[in-house]
């Protein structure tokens, strides 16, 4: 299964660069980079805060396909 995120769209709706949405969740913007590349899982802490920082769900930012 594949992890496809809808991180950069949300980012485009709140008007958010990759280095605002991690300095509210607590990673480096590299971090988010490979999120939105898919080369890396987040941990169910980050996923739950990456969430609240948009005011949505996990299931709505992160889908497996």
């Amino acid at each position: 299964m594949k992890l496809r995120t809808r991180i950069k769209e949300y980012r485009a709706k709140h008007n958010l660069k990759q280095e605002d949405l991690a300095q509210l969740v607590g990673v480096r913007r590299e971090t988010i980079g490979n999120l939105e590349n898919g080369k890396y899982n987040p941990s169910l802490k980050l996923a739950y805060d990456i969430a609240r920082v948009f005011k949505t769900t996990i299931e709505e930012i992160f889908e497996f396909y």
